[in-house]
């Protein structure tokens, strides 16, 4: 019975702990995304947010004059994250 309880607590620290931890950090990064943040959709298309609107959606603008509605939760943080990180320094 101990071994079986301490698969269970091995499982949730290395698969579910971590998932859900991403899962949140996603989220907080989705609701806090203001007009003029650089993104990157789950779909690849780079673009620049251009209206946050009030039913989770948001105006990307994908080039000058052309916008997309796209919702929230189509934004991939870790490539955005990578399109805003500051370039490495020249050696």
């Amino acid at each position: 019975m101990l071994l079986l309880a301490g698969m269970v607590l091995v499982f949730w620290l290395f698969m579910i702990r971590p998932q859900a931890k991403k899962a949140k950090l996603a989220k907080q990064f989705q609701e806090n995304l203001q007009k003029s943040d650089k993104i990157v959709t789950i779909a690849g298309i780079h673009g620049t947010v251009n209206k946050v609107n009030d039913d989770g959606t948001i105006m990307m603008e994908t080039s000058p004059g052309s916008y997309l509605k796209i919702e929230r939760t189509a934004i991939s943080m870790e490539w955005t994250q990578q399109l805003n990180k500051p370039p490495a320094p020249a050696k």
